[in-house]
């Protein structure tokens, strides 16, 4: 069965997309959900039309997005939390402390756009993380975790 998504679904594909999907999946909780819509003739006629117009949008949100690779890759973030004598964090350094101090940096990104390396990053130290600033272009980022 094809589907054409209305939202960005992590593990099968972007906004406006056409995807197989199989179909218990795609009546069962795709379509109901609002998350995607059958791929009949006349709704891919539509969405090759929205994709017409949308084609110089998504090629500015590119062309920033590459400006912030830039911006990022000279950036090494400090953030701070509360932690032991033996640099065990109290608590965790989550993907909305990320965001913030990216935020702090100039640059805005999602916290959902954050991948950091584990469940969640519970000691002091220096780590990477993954960010997506649109649909292919990803960012690496370096950032010291220290103690307040």
């Amino acid at each position: 069965m094809e589907v054409i998504l209305n939202q960005d679904v992590k593990g099968l594909g972007y906004k406006y997309d056409i995807v197989k999907v199989k179909a218990g999946y795609g009546r069962n909780y795709l379509i109901p959900r609002g998350i995607a819509l059958l791929a009949t003739e006349s709704n891919k006629k539509v969405q090759a039309e929205t994709l017409k117009q949308r084609a110089y949008k998504e090629d500015k949100l590119r062309k920033e997005a590459a400006v912030n690779v830039e911006k990022l890759a000279g950036i090494t973030l400090k953030i701070g939390a509360k932690a032991g004598e033996s640099g065990k964090i109290f608590g965790s350094v989550t993907n909305i402390q990320v965001a913030d101090a990216l935020k702090n940096a100039g640059v805005d990104v999602e916290r959902k756009n954050i991948e950091l390396p584990g469940d969640g990053i519970k000691t002091l130290g220096t780590y990477s993380a993954k960010v997506r600033l649109f649909k292919e272009v990803v960012a690496t980022i370096n950032f010291e975790v220290v103690a307040e």
